[in-house]
């Protein structure tokens, strides 16, 4: 708060305010309350968290932790912007200079691309090459707000050169496996603002093209796209269909796609009750681990790539699905949390986290452990809006479902966590940029 000139209640209050106006919410604190808890340290009640957490871009837990004098936190911002506000000495507010700066690159990156009007220019693809890497990097990373506009504008210039006659025969595979790529993301971006039409409709683009691409990968991960929509749709028998799909056309392919298709296999079996079907899949695709080759999609990286983080996750949600419970699924549990806990690794995803969190909340509380159900899902309640995906949404009501359907459901805890939940996607689902 330092950073950003605030110091006493007076400089806190306006810029709660302007945050509490962005979430819709109306809980303004006393000034003793917010003396409190810059004073003395206290933790904020959970009715003032949210819009901390949004005026702040840091969870609870990390902003009241404690750091020993000296040292640097270890954590990183919730959200892309930074936290300490920083400045140039005179002149420009380095925000503007950030800003009138990205303006003059897009102003060139048009330039580029309008430059080579006859036919397409090894530039021109490379500029395209950068981009497709960038936001496939960023995707999993970023709130859906901060790459949308930059999404889709890629898209469109992919598209528009598609539509043009300025390709060469021997640029097409690579235009198309771009175009795929690129409409993957977009059709993801749909699903996680809870519109599946727009989502399949798009995965459907994302299909055709990786066919034009003639690249197999591509084609089973769309199929996978298609399972993962259908499932957070509560739709498990399409699911399933695709996912079964999906996997003939992986056949043969060394890399980490095929492993994928089984895991949405076993989420999808297990989402209705078929727990062998469910084990096999889970099975096989732990037998597979182990002969993995990284291929060109695993090098992209991002969603085009299934870390053994994320087939834990997939593995123990398959489990939570069919109301399991048990020590050693909690273990399993804690640690896919623990897999996606540091931002720095590669595989770092802020949607897998927080469905990891949501899921060893269900084993805890199918075990009988409220309090750590609680602990568990704290984290994810605390995640600004911009972060509130379908997928965040739709895991957080499971837990809030699984609360009421606990023995302990009529406890105080277990009422304050329902109320808190139910609260949670009320506020709004990540916001898209004007314009």
């Amino acid at each position: 708060m330092a950073a950003h000139g605030i110091r006493t209640p007076d400089d806190f209050l306006p810029h709660y305010r302007k945050a509490a106006d962005r979430l819709g919410v109306r809980a303004d604190p006393a000034p003793k309350t917010v003396e409190g808890w810059i004073y003395e340290g206290r933790k904020p009640q959970r009715v003032f968290r949210p819009v901390i957490v949004e005026m702040l871009g840091y969870s609870i837990d990390d902003l009241w932790c404690d750091v020993p004098e000296g040292t640097a936190p270890a954590f990183i911002p919730l959200t892309g912007a930074s936290p300490t506000a920083l400045h140039a000495d005179a002149g420009m507010d380095l925000n503007d200079m950030k800003r009138t700066g990205a303006m003059a690159v897009q102003r060139a990156k048009e330039f580029l691309l309008d430059k080579d009007r006859s036919m397409v220019g090894e530039d021109t693809l490379a500029l395209l090459d950068d981009e497709v890497a960038r936001l496939v990097v960023s995707y999993p990373r970023e709130p859906l707000s901060v790459i949308w506009t930059d999404l889709l504008e890629t898209q469109d210039q992919v598209f528009r050169l598609l539509d043009s006659s300025r390709v060469r025969p021997s640029q097409l595979r690579d235009l198309n496996f771009k175009a795929a790529v690129l409409s993957f993301l977009v059709a993801k971006g749909f699903n996680d603002m809870e519109s599946p039409h727009q989502a399949m409709t798009m995965t459907r683009v994302a299909s055709s093209c990786a066919k034009d691409a003639e690249h197999p990968g591509l084609i089973a991960l769309a199929d996978g796209l298609k399972s993962l929509i259908a499932y957070w749709a509560g739709k498990p028998s399409d699911a399933r269909h695709y996912a079964e799909r999906g996997a003939e056309n992986a056949t043969g392919r060394p890399g980490t796609a095929g492993l994928w298709l089984l895991g949405l296999q076993a989420r999808a079996a297990a989402a209705l009750g078929d727990a062998e079907a469910a084990r096999l899949a889970n099975e096989q695709a732990a037998d597979r681990r182990e002969s993995v080759v990284p291929d060109d999609l695993d090098q992209l990286g991002g969603l085009f790539t299934y870390s053994p983080e994320k087939q834990l996750y997939y593995t123990v949600e398959a489990e939570v699905l069919l109301g399991h419970g048990n020590e050693q699924l909690a273990a399993q549990a804690e640690q896919a949390v623990a897999g996606f806990s540091d931002p720095t690794s590669p595989n770092w995803a802020f949607g897998d986290l927080a469905g990891s969190r949501c899921d060893l909340a269900l084993v805890r509380l199918y075990g009988g452990d409220l309090d750590g159900a609680a602990a568990a899902v704290r984290p994810v309640l605390d995640l600004p809006v911009t972060h509130r995906n379908n997928g965040i949404v739709v895991s957080a009501m499971r837990v809030r479902q699984a609360v009421m359907d606990s023995p302990a459901h009529t406890a105080l805890a277990a009422r304050d966590l329902v109320e808190e939940i139910e609260a949670f996607p009320a506020a709004g689902r990540p916001a898209l940029p004007r314009g």
